[in-house]
């Protein structure tokens, strides 16, 4: 089967589509949850968004070995030469796990001075740090599970991801109700806390199965050898790129959560489903993004540059079609899906003001996610990193400050945003079109 063709693109994308929004399920399942509890549940919802907000910018910035893990993979499949490499994923899965480990061991004994840094005080410091420094402990498993799913994507292979990420995703929401408001007689109502506990749990069981289905349903070995692989050093060197690049990322999105709390609670409470939002929609694009990520690194391993091309074309017209449905979803359900996170009329108020914003970045979210997504698997990481300090430096933050001091509040953050995401659709789409003589029509 041509690996160009819809059915191709979408035997990747489908699954992968499925598998990225159960990933943000497990945030905003929190927060549509302990967004609707009858004691505090402004405060709440302000914690699970800081928090989420701040546990977004960890697993992102180490979390890339997942791209490049499957970069690599596909790349040597495509050539040929799989044999060559089955040394590799096992000191790459180390590798993440020592880093999380340092990384946990560094940031929970200082939880209090970073939420406080983000402009959290009062009763939602409190309950940031209360659900902080029980989903925490979760970080680990997640950057196992990232790891195997990078593997199994340079494997061609989305679908036992997709099943493990659902999986998850439903134990998430049952035990989310079972200890938020806890069962009659068997389990005591935990507030926030329950809520990161059922994320704690969810994240356990994820990295289990996904630990037995590496083990059953592929051959890649996962003993350790003393000797180094040769390719470590370009996976250290692309994830340093991407750790750079995710930095850069996260300086924009946490500058944002911060603006968003200098204003208030309620302010805070309704970016954090704003972002809830945007981050489902996005893993909605983010299946095109993996099938560019996936075929375009074994279409460059082949050295077929014209089909290259070909699928680069057709997974951006894919996704922006996916983006222009998901703007007419968004504006005909606009009032209920508000609802679904919280019934204070202050913070929907405030959403409801500023969610257009939201809707209308979809076609955006759609190029830029989709490229990027291509851009991993050809290993451009260098040029991703440059082209993210660019759109945060020059594009996000003298934006977000203008904006702030003309007081537009929630909707001058999303324009930050706005103008962030254009950077990114525009400096990738130049340099693909200038490497490969792109054209969409």
């Amino acid at each position: 089967m041509e690996i160009t063709s819809f059915k191709s693109i979408h035997k990747i994308a489908i699954p992968a589509i499925i598998a990225g929004i159960a990933e943000p399920i497990l945030s905003s399942t929190d927060a549509a949850i302990v967004g609707n509890i009858s004691i505090n549940a402004k405060e709440a919802l302000a914690a699970v968004g800081i928090v989420g907000s701040f546990l977004s910018m960890l697993i992102w910035i180490l979390g890339q070995t997942r791209s490049v893990i499957s970069s690599i993979i596909s790349q040597y499949l495509g050539a040929n030469k799989l044999d060559e490499i089955k040394t590799l994923p096992a000191q790459a899965i180390a590798l993440n796990i020592v880093l999380s480990i340092i990384v946990l061991g560094a940031t929970y004994f200082f939880a209090g001075t970073i939420f406080e840094l983000l402009k959290a005080k009062g009763l939602v410091l409190e309950y940031s740090l209360e659900y902080y420094n029980i989903r925490v402990w979760g970080f680990p498993f997640t950057l196992f599970i990232f790891a195997v799913f990078g593997i199994f994507r340079g494997l061609q292979n989305t679908y036992w991801p997709m099943v493990v990420a659902t999986i998850g995703a439903v134990l998430n929401i049952v035990l989310d109700f079972a200890f938020v408001y806890g069962i009659k007689n068997w389990i005591p109502a935990m507030h926030i806390k329950g809520a990161a506990l059922a994320s704690l749990i969810s994240q356990i069981v994820m990295a289990l199965l996904a630990l037995i289905l590496l083990i059953k349903k592929t051959n890649i070995s996962l003993k350790l050898h003393r000797i180094i692989h040769p390719e470590i050093n370009r996976l250290l060197r692309m994830s340093g790129n991407l750790f750079l690049r995710a930095i850069s990322l996260n300086v924009a999105l946490l500058m944002a959560v911060r603006a968003a709390t200098e204003l208030g609670d309620a302010y805070i409470a309704a970016h954090a489903i704003a972002i809830n939002v945007w981050l489902f929609t996005a893993f909605f694009i983010d299946g095109y993004a993996s099938a560019g990520n996936i075929y375009g690194g074994r279409l460059k391993g082949a050295q077929q540059l014209e089909q290259l091309t070909i699928l680069v074309k057709k997974v951006v017209i894919y996704g922006l079609i996916v983006g222009i449905i998901l703007m007419g979803i968004g504006f005909v359900f606009y009032k209920s899906i508000g609802h679904i996170f919280t019934s204070e009329t202050e913070v929907l108020q405030l959403f409801y003001a500023m969610f257009f914003m939201v809707i209308l970045l979809q076609p955006t979210n759609a190029i830029a996610f989709v490229l990027d997504g291509v851009f991993k698997g050809l290993g451009e990481m260098r040029y991703l990193r440059n082209l993210l300090f660019a759109s945060t430096f020059l594009g996000f933050l003298p934006t977000l400050f203008i904006t702030q001091y003309f007081n537009l509040r929630l909707i001058g953050i999303w324009i930050a945003l706005a103008v962030w995401l254009l950077f990114r659709s525009i400096g990738m789409f130049i340099k693909f079109k200038k490497k490969y003589s792109f054209k969409i029509f």
